[in-house]
C-alpha cells in the first residue's frame, strides 16, 4: 500500500495541509484534537456517497468529540444551487452552529463548492473541512478555496474565495468510483501536465495501464502531483489576478460545453478534455505550438477514454456563452493556450473566426 503524502498549500494565515493516503480516521480526528472546534459540526454529502462512507465518517467525527448533525443533498449539478443553499442554511441553524462549528463536505465537486459556499457565507464564515471522494474533486475543486453556486445563466457566477481548513482524500474511497468518474478526473491531470509540467505529462503517456487502473503508487503519485501544482499556483495567486487563471487552460469552451448539454450530458473532466482540445486547435491556429504537441495530446486524453467531441452543441451557442465566462472583461475572452507541453500563455486577441474554427473541431 502507498505512504501517505502530505502537500502544503501556503497562504500565510490561511495555509493548510492536503493529507493524502488510505485511510483517513486518525489523521481527521488528530485534526479535530488540534483545531480549536466548536463541538457542534454539520457534515454534508450527497445520495450518492452518503449511503457508502456517510456512517462512517459521521462515526469517525463524533469519536473525535463533535456531535456532528448530518444532511444529503440530492446527487448531480443541479444541487449546486441558491435554492438547496437556503436549505443547508436552515439545518446550520437548526443544529446550533456558531462562528467556530466546522463544516465537513463529504462527496465530489458539488458537495465540495456547494458546502464550501455556506461555510463562507454562514454567520460571515465557519470553518470547513474537505473530504472529496472523486478523483476529479481531489485534484480540482477541493484545493484552492474557490467555493460557489451555479446560476441558470451560468456555471459557478455566485461565490468566493474561501480556504479550508484541510483536505482529507482517503483514496480507499475510491474503490466505489464507477470507471466514467476516474476518466473525467483525469482530464484534470492531464490539463496539469499541459500547462506547467512535461515530464509529468510524460509519465501519464508511459504509465496508462497503472494509472487508469488507479494503482496505488501511481494514484498516490499523480493526486499528489496534481494537488502540489494546483497548491503551488494558488499560492502564488489566492484570487485569480494573473498566473492563476493558467489553471483554466480548456474551460472556457469546456463551460460553454456543459451549459448548452444542460450539465448532464457531461461531466466536468470529460467538457475540459474537449475544451483542452479546441484550446489547441486556437493555439495551432495563432502559431503558438505545432500540430505535433496537439496530437500528442489528443492521443493522450484519447487512451484515458476521455471524449474529443461535443455532441448536442452548436459553433453560434458555444460562441455566445464563452461571453458569459468569468475571465471575460470589457468583451475580450482572456484565452489559455498552449506553447507546448508544459507551457502556456494567456491571450485575449484570439479572433472570431479561430475560436469558431476551433469550435468546430470540437463537434
Amino acid at each position: 500500500m502507498s505512504e501517505w503524502r502530505k502537500v502544503h498549500v501556503d497562504l500565510g494565515a490561511h495555509s493548510y495541509d492536503i493529507h493524502i493516503g488510505h485511510g483517513i480516521e486518525a489523521e481527521l480526528e488528530a485534526f479535530v484534537d488540534t483545531a480549536g472546534l466548536s463541538r457542534k459540526a454539520l457534515l454534508i454529502t450527497d445520495t450518492n456517497v452518503g449511503p457508502l462512507y456517510g456512517a462512517h465518517v459521521r462515526s469517525v467525527l463524533e469519536s473525535a468529540g463533535l456531535d456532528a448533525s448530518y444532511v444529503e443533498i440530492k446527487a448531480g449539478e443541479s444541487a449546486k444551487c441558491l435554492a438547496v443553499a437556503e436549505t443547508l442554511y436552515t439545518k446550520a441553524i437548526e443544529a446550533g452552529l456558531d462562528r467556530k462549528s466546522p463544516i465537513f463536505a463529504l462527496g465530489g465537486g458539488v458537495v465540495g463548492d456547494l458546502a464550501g459556499f455556506i461555510a463562507a457565507t454562514y454567520m460571515r464564515g465557519v470553518p470547513f473541512v474537505q473530504i472529496p471522494t472523486s478523483l476529479l474533486a481531489q485534484v480540482d475543486s477541493s484545493v484552492g478555496g474557490k467555493v460557489a453556486v451555479n446560476h441558470v445563466l451560468g456555471k459557478n457566477l455566485i461565490g468566493s474565495f474561501y480556504q479550508p481548513k484541510a483536505v482529507f482524500m482517503d483514496l480507499a474511497m475510491m474503490k466505489t468510483l464507477p470507471k466514467r468518474e476516474i476518466y473525467t478526473g483525469l482530464g484534470e491531470i492531464v490539463k496539469y501536465g499541459i500547462i506547467c509540467d512535461a515530464a509529468f505529462f510524460g509519465y501519464l503517456e508511459s504509465n496508462q495501464k497503472d494509472v487508469l487502473a488507479l494503482a496505488p503508487e501511481a494514484a498516490t503519485h499523480i493526486i499528489a502531483r496534481s494537488c502540489e501544482i494546483k497548491a503551488d499556483v494558488v499560492a502564488k495567486d489566492e484570487r485569480e489576478s494573473g498566473l492563476r487563471r493558467i489553471l483554466n487552460f480548456g474551460h472556457t469552451i469546456a463551460h460553454a460545453i456543459e451549459k448548452e448539454t444542460g450539465y448532464t450530458r457531461y461531466n466536468h473532466g470529460e467538457a475540459v478534455a474537449i475544451g483542452m482540445i479546441g484550446a489547441a486547435h486556437i493555439s495551432r491556429d495563432m502559431g503558438l505550438v505545432p500540430m505535433e504537441e496537439v496530437s500528442r495530446m489528443r492521443a493522450l486524453i484519447e487512451a484515458l477514454h476521455l471524449p474529443t467531441k461535443a455532441e448536442g452543441c452548436t459553433v453560434d451557442a458555444l460562441y455566445a456563452d464563452i461571453f458569459h465566462d468569468k475571465k471575460t472583461v470589457n468583451g475580450k475572452v482572456a484565452w489559455i493556450l498552449m506553447e507546448g507541453i508544459g507551457r502556456v500563455v494567456c491571450r485575449n486577441d484570439v479572433p472570431e473566426h479561430t475560436v469558431r474554427s476551433a469550435m468546430q473541431a470540437c463537434l
